[in-house]
């Protein structure tokens, strides 16, 4: 018997349309940053990164640690290295002639000196990771640690390396990410469900180290390098379909990713509109949460605000508050603090029914706790205060009547109750979703 899966695939006869369209969309952005570029002065050169992946070195020849030792490259290692090479089978790269920082032996203060006061790893660019990858930038910096564009010289192919810091409480986590991303692969050996792939993990100088594929520009980015005008439905459309693949494969899989937002979805290339969820360090399983304090505020969902339990449907309204964003240009929710945020939804949403303020165990922080469940005032850094249902979804992202479908996706996304809320098998044969395409949506399995 066929076995039918309860999650979508990318279905290619689907989305060729789509993504030409997209595609088209990107270049007409590449386009006009260039024309910025070329009015200010920019080489040919510099035009070009703007296209352009490091290229794929051939495959390293390895050494061991004891021709390393006998050999003249002896000399660009430090006096810890020279024991700490010993640990591995293989060599690929040392880190001759970086301005590598050298162990102080004698002091476990901040891992030896590697590490800064809050755990981070002080990273080096062209110094070694694991005597194999070649730090050479810096990509980020969160709560969690730091990510840094890599070459392997073992494979030749460019990575991203996020090093998570020396904390006891991100190991932990660490080990969830990490587990996550094995299920990942293991799940989805064909890498159809837009999610960010690690290639290794490894523990060198007491920091977990994960390895993924390299990507480009992530959705801020491009938000903001397009003068946060936002964009057309049609683009807009494209990334939902990818990021409602990914929403409906961790749904069956029961993970919650708990900080979806522009800067954790990554065009695929700067030139293409394929793109891919990234950052699964606040991550979980629906049934293993161990963070309280999850999603950035301003893609925050109420019942993680209000204290109440939490499951997959927060994703979905992060994924609602990322389309809002990149139609407009702008944060539907920018909340200056957690009250404001909630004054800001209510504004939109109007106040949530008594029922639901009832199974909030935060709701003596947000409203007057009386048989009505009235809003506590907030009035925010400007002297504004904003009255519950003065305005319409609609209204905020301004919206002229040819978008009606767009505005019936978000607010299905944007529901106070999270049963209600849409679920990312029904969003993808929201009308929405559908339109343009050739042929019918993937089917769904329940």
């Amino acid at each position: 018997m066929q076995k039918r899966s309860d999650y979508p695939v990318s279905n290619p006869s689907c989305v060729d349309a789509e993504e030409a369209q997209g595609d088209e969309e990107i270049m007409r952005y590449i386009r006009r940053q260039q024309a910025k570029k070329i009015a200010a002065g920019a080489t040919q050169e510099e035009l070009d990164k703007l296209l352009c992946f490091p290229e794929i070195l051939p495959l390293g020849i390895p050494s061991t640690p004891a021709a390393i030792l006998k050999s003249s490259q002896n000399q660009f290692l430090s006096e810890f290295e020279r024991k700490e090479i010993l640990e591995f089978p293989y060599v690929y790269y040392i880190g001759a002639r970086s301005r590598k920082k050298a162990a102080v032996l004698d002091n476990s203060t901040y891992n030896y000196g590697y590490d800064d006061d809050r755990g981070d790893y002080l990273a080096v660019n062209h110094d070694h990771l694991e005597f194999r990858y070649e730090i050479i930038d810096t990509l980020g910096k969160g709560i969690f640690g730091q990510v840094f564009h890599c070459r392997d010289h073992c494979t030749g192919e460019s990575v991203a390396i996020k090093i998570i810091r020396n904390e006891k409480r991100f190991h932990q986590q660490a080990l969830v990410e990490i587990k996550i991303l094995e299920n990942f692969r293991k799940w989805d050996p064909e890498d159809k469900h837009h999610m960010i792939k690690m290639t290794k993990y490894f523990y060198f100088r007491n920091h977990w180290c994960i390895a993924m594929e390299l990507l480009s520009i992530n959705l801020y980015e491009l938000i903001k390098a397009n003068d946060f005008v936002g964009f057309s439905t049609a683009l807009i459309r494209r990334f939902t379909s990818q990021m409602l693949l990914s929403l409906s494969f961790m749904r069956h899989h029961r993970i919650v990713h708990c900080d979806l937002k522009p800067e954790n979805v990554l065009l695929c290339h700067a030139a293409k509109s394929a793109l891919k969820i990234i950052d699964f360090s606040s991550s979980c399983l629906e049934h293993e949460k161990i963070l309280t304090y999850i999603q950035s505020r301003y893609y925050r969902s109420p019942e993680v605000i209000l204290g109440m339990n939490y499951h997959m449907a927060i994703d979905m309204w992060s994924l609602g508050c990322i389309l809002a964003e990149l139609y407009t240009g702008r944060p539907i929710f920018p909340g200056e603090n957690e009250q404001e945020q909630l004054s800001r939804i209510m504004e939109v949403l109007g106040t949530p029914d008594k029922e639901f303020v009832n199974r909030c165990s935060q709701k003596k922080l947000f409203f007057v706790v009386d048989p009505n469940g009235i809003p506590r005032p907030v009035i925010n850094s400007k002297g504004h205060r904003r009255r519950p249902g003065t305005k319409t979804i609609a209204q905020v992202l301004k919206c002229n009547g040819e978008e009606l479908v767009f505005i019936d996706f978000i607010s299905k996304c944007l529901v106070w109750d999270p049963e209600r809320r849409i679920k990312p098998q029904a969003a993808m044969r929201h009308p929405f979703v559908t339109a343009g395409k050739r042929s019918e949506p993937p089917a769904f399995f329940s």
